[in-house]
């Protein structure tokens, strides 16, 4: 579990630096547009796809740190035992679902490679993005099922 919560955080520094940038160029492109008219052509474009991409590279971390919403309305009053199996059932359930979400954003990628994708202003090639995607699903698909197997109590240090 240590190697796939160094790798989670690695991810999420990535993130972080994707989001810092993109922030920086969209200052500079308001700041140029508001004063003397000048904007950089596609910032929409870089915004979207970065947000995409820093998105994705967060999950890792998120269940890492167990920071999904946890709707434990109906099972507040359950035994810790009970609580810990649904956990492990939730835990199976989303590696399941992103680990769906990898395999399909995989086959995006090699879709849009051999397309030869892009977007529509900067022709940004799209395979990229799902490049950068389809590991990070991944990756949160191994960590939730890890905590599935190992116990979510279990799948890490401290708690959120």
């Amino acid at each position: 579990m240590r190697l796939l919560e160094t790798l989670a955080k690695l991810c999420a520094i990535l993130a972080g630096l994707l989001l810092t940038s993109i922030t920086l160029v969209t200052c500079a492109s308001l700041i140029g547009r508001n004063t003397d008219g000048w904007t950089l052509v596609g910032d929409y474009e870089l915004t979207a796809v970065a947000a995409g991409a820093a998105i994705a590279l967060f999950l890792p971390w998120c269940q890492v740190r167990r920071g999904n919403i946890l709707v434990d309305f109906f099972t507040a009053r359950a035994s810790v035992q009970t609580q810990r199996q649904l956990d492990r059932v939730g835990a199976l359930a989303l590696a399941l679902c992103v680990g769906l979400l990898a395999w399909r954003t995989g086959v995006g990628g090699i879709d849009a490679w051999h397309t030869r994708s892009g977007t529509m202003m900067l022709g940004f090639p799209e395979w990229i993005v799902y490049a950068v995607m389809t590991p990070a699903f991944a990756l949160t698909a191994l960590i939730a099922l890890w905590q599935a197997v190992a116990g979510v109590e279990g799948a890490m240090e401290h708690p959120a």
